[in-house]
């Protein structure tokens, strides 16, 4: 079969000539809604996009942050080559990265915004907010109003809605946390100076925390880490060039060296072959948090991080809050701070996904022990025609799904199903 190629005009992609004249509803637009919407686009698919272009890494990442990926695990997937990050920076004049250099969230951002005009096109900053399950498809409803009747939907919306703040604080912020109270979830933040000469607690050990507790200390709070483990993993300084040996004992992977990683990443297809449980335990542990090589100096005798602590009580007082800590380590049993700040990412539950509704959610069958939708081969729910990618898929696929270095996969699976799908239509 022959499939029509995406067209450039000015720089800008042009839809290819539809199949069908109902079309597929991409909801998101960050890595994998573009990923998917550019595969859908080449292939001749009438495709909607709703989202802001890259918006939760416009707008749920703090200012100074950067990408924990090296350049070779950031590429967005594209139909034809010239996509890749080297690419962008290329015709921006900008030398190519190394996995020497760490990549600033403005750069990826830039990139994929580029992306979006070579290969997807129009991206509508609108939200969708309900699908609806029809005989023939979907019925998904805009913010403005507008109902569009969708042959299939693929969601594609990212971790905003997933974000976990533990059960013990909870309480502290009963109309949701936020960052001006005293409760907030570090996907809520894009600049951290407004905490300048406040006392804030960063719960958690990974990326996400040992990075806000580093902007929090240059931009003049007083922050502490709170950890549950015994120690605070770093990732190894990159080496370019690596002996032979080491090669074939530790091949590299876009998630890190060894024979397990490298196994996860180039046989996604076959992960989801493997018991519930396993899969499970790979989504959970493959990748244990950890802070990027790059942001030791940062912390490490700079910002005090209190290990084997866990917050068994929290209260507020007036406008401070005061943690009760229990743990086997050494350090403070109490903690009196202006704002907790939660470090502690995100938990996969479809549930949360308030745009779909009920109806469609009992038609999702879920993993077994996680509230992750089950998904096909092709990425495609218990539901005909509604198809999940990002992290959403994890749980089904292994830990690749939770990167950018895993929209080819999900692209190429989606995008050849719903290709096939809507020419027999």
């Amino acid at each position: 079969m022959t499939q029509p190629v995406l067209k450039y005009r000015d720089g800008q992609a042009q839809q290819a000539p539809g199949r069908s004249s109902r079309v597929v509803v991409v909801v998101g637009a960050g890595p994998y809604g573009l990923s998917v919407a550019a595969h859908l686009r080449a292939a001749g698919v009438r495709v909607r996009v709703f989202g802001e272009t890259m918006g939760s890494w416009r707008h749920a990442m703090a200012t100074g942050m950067f990408l924990k990926s090296t350049p070779q695990a950031t590429d967005l997937s594209a139909p034809v080559p010239g996509g890749r990050l080297a690419d962008f920076r290329r015709e921006s004049g900008e030398p190519e990265l190394t996995e020497l250099t760490p990549i600033p969230c403005e750069v990826f951002v830039g990139y994929g915004m580029w992306f979006a005009r070579r290969y997807v096109g129009e991206v509508e900053a609108t939200h969708v907010t309900a699908v609806e399950q029809e005989d023939a498809g979907f019925t998904v409803r805009l913010q403005d109003g507008e109902e569009i009747e969708a042959a299939a939907v693929v969601v594609a919306t990212g971790l905003g809605a997933l974000a976990h703040i533990p059960r013990q604080l909870r309480h502290l912020a009963p109309e949701g946390a936020g960052p001006g109270g005293v409760l907030s979830h570090t996907s809520q933040h894009a600049d951290l100076s407004r905490y300048a000469g406040r006392r804030v607690a960063v719960v958690g050990g990974g990326q996400s925390a040992l990075e806000s507790a580093a902007l929090l200390h240059e931009a003049g709070a007083e922050p502490h880490v709170l950890v549950r483990s015994a120690q605070v993993r770093w990732g190894a300084v990159p080496v370019l060039q690596r002996p032979l040996g080491q090669r074939i004992m530790h091949p590299a992977s876009p998630l890190g060296s060894g024979w397990a990683l490298s196994g996860v990443c180039r046989a996604p297809g076959a992960v989801r072959r493997l018991p519930a449980a396993t899969r499970l335990w790979l989504f959970r542990r493959a990748l244990g948090p950890s802070g990027g090589w790059w942001l030791r100096d940062r912390v490490e005798g700079v910002v005090p991080v209190h290990l084997r602590r866990r917050i068994t009580q929290a209260s507020l007082t007036g406008a401070e809050v005061r943690l009760l800590l229990a743990g086997q380590g050494e350090g403070p049993t109490g903690l009196t701070v202006d704002h907790v700040l939660a470090a502690t990412g995100y938990r996969i539950d479809l549930d949360a996904l308030g745009f779909l509704s009920e109806a469609v959610r009992r038609r999702v069958a879920r993993v077994p022990g996680s509230r992750a939708p089950h998904l096909s081969r092709s990425l495609e729910s218990t539901l005909p025609g509604l198809y999940f990618a990002g992290s959403l898929a994890a749980p089904m696929f292994g830990p690749m799904l939770r990167f950018v270095a895993g929209t080819a996969f999900a692209a190429g699976r989606i995008s050849a199903h719903l290709a096939r799908r809507m020419e027999q239509r």
